[in-house]
């Protein structure tokens, strides 16, 4: 069992470390034209609007409502339509069918994350201990859930910088 100082630890390393991949995956979309953002080079079943929306929905879930449940706000905050677009099983559909812009998939990205940090930072030792269900990494607590969502999205950041390699950009690291 953890002492409520680890617990702490462990959280601030994992809101740290979301804020570092975070910073990277901006990086990575950065200089990806938006008119880009739904190409799918062949053979690949992904493209860069899904992982972003994907990474959105992915913060909310394990960041925010695992932690806390659904709260006021949240529907503004993680509509519906975003679940069903790009949650765990969805797939890559072209734009007229996602009927989402990039633009505004940015900005539900940028709220979320920032909501994400300023909760997570604050979460008591007491709640990151109750357990929970996968997926989480480390501990099956509600602070395994906290830690799974950087490791989630560096692994998500390698899909976007093979399709930025694909869509003809440079590699960034």
């Amino acid at each position: 069992m953890l002492s409520d100082s680890e617990i702490l630890f462990q959280r601030d390393a994992a809101v740290g470390q979301m804020r570092f991949v975070r910073e990277y995956t901006l990086t990575l979309v950065s200089d990806i034209p938006f008119e880009s953002w739904y190409e799918q080079p062949s053979g690949i079943p992904t493209h860069l609007a899904w992982q972003v929306g994907h990474l959105a929905v992915a913060e909310y879930g394990l960041m925010l409502f695992r932690q806390r449940g659904r709260a006021e706000g949240d529907l503004e905050l993680m509509p519906g339509w975003l679940r069903k677009k790009f949650s765990r099983g969805t797939s890559a559909v072209s734009a007229e069918e996602t009927g989402v812009r990039p633009e505004d998939l940015m900005d539900i990205l940028d709220k979320i994350h920032k909501q994400a940090m300023l909760e997570a930072a604050l979460l008591p030792a007491s709640s990151l201990g109750e357990p929970t269900e996968m997926p989480y990494a480390v501990h099956p607590l509600r602070l395994g859930a906290l830690m799974f969502c950087p490791l989630h999205e560096s692994i998500h950041a390698g899909q976007i910088g093979i399709l930025r390699r694909l869509l003809g950009k440079a590699p960034i690291r």
